[in-house]
């Protein structure tokens, strides 16, 4: 069954964005990841939601590749990087299958 990570950022700083990017697409991919949404949020529809600057989704091919990938020791240096210029919240989440 699918997993999905969800984050979502607040920017402080965008200078980290393009070796965080280098460097964290081929670890999702070393894990089954792909990216299936990012970007701004372009629209509210119900509720009170504080849009964050980015709301990120990618896709596993299950929970245990998710978290492989999230705790494999070559990440914790982006998510030191990721954390020096974001706001980051980040959610695993089974998909239905």
């Amino acid at each position: 069954m699918p997993a999905y990570m969800i984050a979502q950022l607040t920017l402080t700083d965008t200078s980290y964005m393009e070796e965080y990017r280098a460097g964290v697409i081929p670890l999702m991919e070393k894990h089954g990841g792909r990216q299936i949404v990012g970007g701004k949020p372009a629209e509210k529809l119900e509720g009170d939601w504080d849009l964050p600057d980015r709301a990120i989704v990618v896709e596993f091919p299950t929970m245990e590749a998710a978290r492989a990938w999230y705790y494999d020791p070559d990440y914790e240096p982006l998510i030191k990087l990721r954390q020096s210029g974001a706001i980051s919240k980040l959610m695993l989440v089974d998909g239905m299958g």
